[in-house]
């Protein structure tokens, strides 16, 4: 039994290597194929910005006497966050100034639609803001 075995996977051996064999010489005869898939090539790079790019605006030297904004979403705990902050920073500097911008809508474009004017007048009038998320 071991040596019909042994001789069958001899025998197996021996026509892979024999189709190998003579795939190897067709290939070698004949001229390569030329593929008939043609490929477009995208670049990874998005289209560029036409807004020239800008460093972040400079650090204030000290939050003293200072008007500073709370952005505070509409998630559940902002709030409470926001408060917080005004506390902590009152503490530290009595003459600071904070005015709160609530975004009461879930909806992320909300400043930039039905707010933007109110918005865009809060950001006037404050030197730095801390955005306040309740997440």
């Amino acid at each position: 039994m071991n040596r019909f075995l042994l001789a069958l996977s001899i025998g197996i051996l021996v026509v892979i290597m024999v189709q190998n064999l003579s795939m190897a010489q067709g290939a070698r005869s004949s001229e390569p194929k030329k593929p008939d898939i043609q490929f477009e090539v995208l670049s990874p790079w998005a289209d560029a910005d036409p807004i020239p790019l800008r460093g972040i605006s400079p650090r204030l030297e000290s939050l003293a006497g200072k008007k500073i904004g709370l952005f505070v979403n509409s998630k559940r705990a902002a709030m409470p966050i926001a408060k917080s902050i005004d506390k902590r920073l009152k503490d530290i500097f009595p003459d600071i100034q904070t005015i709160v911008f609530h975004s009461t809508e879930p909806n992320v474009n909300e400043i930039e639609t039905k707010n933007k004017e109110k918005f865009t007048a809060w950001v006037k009038g404050i030197d730095a803001v801390i955005a306040v998320v309740g997440d």
